[in-house]
């Protein structure tokens, strides 16, 4: 599965300023998650979260009203926090839950961190992600999941009397694993989607994690991260069998690493759509 250091997605997302940013804030809006979703009226508001490492900037999401409803947990892709991924908080909440998504990067830096313009396909843009990425740490990651989830555990619109969930996006995916590892109690769905590095040959690869966890899976891989290591699947489901762990294991032909993610060029509406309609299903089905 993808090495997210070569990133296929050619990132160019002209929303990135700060000043669009600005204008995404803190406020009560109206979703349209997709072309063909109703709106649904969703309070959205920029929050700072003590860590065990600092101070983490967020984005957090709820539908207008008391709720309750379960929580989810958003790991963004390698260029973090967005106007991309403030729009699939949104969507989320508008069907129905409270989501989280942070700032990857906050020990080094807040978001956004790339301005307008950024494009991952240039050498010197992706280099500016180097030091950055330094900071996101397994060990790291666990302290953050326990964090956010107690975070979203003290909102009053959450339920917490369902199971949560957690997602990620390429290198984001792995932090979805490993969350489930760092909260299994809480944590009973997750999802990836183009994650890379799921199955490596280190000892801390996050497959080797499944045991720990409690949760059901949706691996949705990217045709070309496939055609790239066809093995890695396998490896996937056999640990995945091994650990007893329900899970879906899917190959989305046609689909290019980043195809989920708007503001990528091989953003794909069609199969973004479904691998969004297995990810409300499967939170549906587990977060209860």
């Amino acid at each position: 599965m993808c090495d997210d250091d070569i990133h296929p997605g050619l990132i160019v997302d002209p929303t990135l300023s700060r000043r669009g940013f600005g204008l995404m804030a803190a406020a009560v809006v109206g979703v349209a998650g997709g072309a063909a979703h109703a709106a649904a009226a969703v309070v959205e508001t920029d929050v700072d979260i003590k860590t065990p490492d600092g101070t983490a900037d967020a984005a957090l999401y709820h539908p207008q009203g008391k709720g309750p409803w379960p929580a989810v947990l958003i790991w963004p892709d390698v260029v973090s926090l967005r106007p991309a991924f403030r729009e699939m908080g949104r969507r989320l909440a508008s069907a129905g839950y409270v989501v989280l998504v942070p700032n990857l990067y906050y020990r080094g830096k807040r978001a956004p961190v790339v301005d307008s313009g950024f494009n991952y396909a240039v050498p010197e843009d992706r280099a500016k992600l180097t030091a950055l990425r330094a900071t996101v740490t397994p060990e790291g990651t666990v302290r953050d999941a326990v964090a956010y989830l107690a975070f979203l555990d003290a909102q009053p619109q959450t339920d917490r009397k369902k199971k949560a969930g957690v997602q990620g996006y390429c290198m984001g995916g792995p932090l979805a694993v490993r969350t489930a590892a760092a909260v299994p109690g809480r944590i009973a769905a997750v999802a990836s989607f183009h994650g890379g590095g799921l199955v490596t040959d280190q000892p801390d690869s996050p497959h080797l994690l499944l045991p720990k966890t409690k949760a059901e899976y949706l691996i949705c891989v990217a045709d070309n991260d496939d055609q790239k290591d066809p093995a890695g699947k396998d490896k996937l489901k056999a640990a995945l069998d091994a650990a007893h762990r329900p899970a879906k294991v899917e190959v989305y032909t046609g689909a290019a690493h980043g195809w989920t993610v708007k503001g990528n060029e091989v953003y794909n509406e069609a199969a973004a759509e479904k691998a969004w309609a297995e990810l409300l299903a499967l939170y549906r089905r587990a977060l209860v």
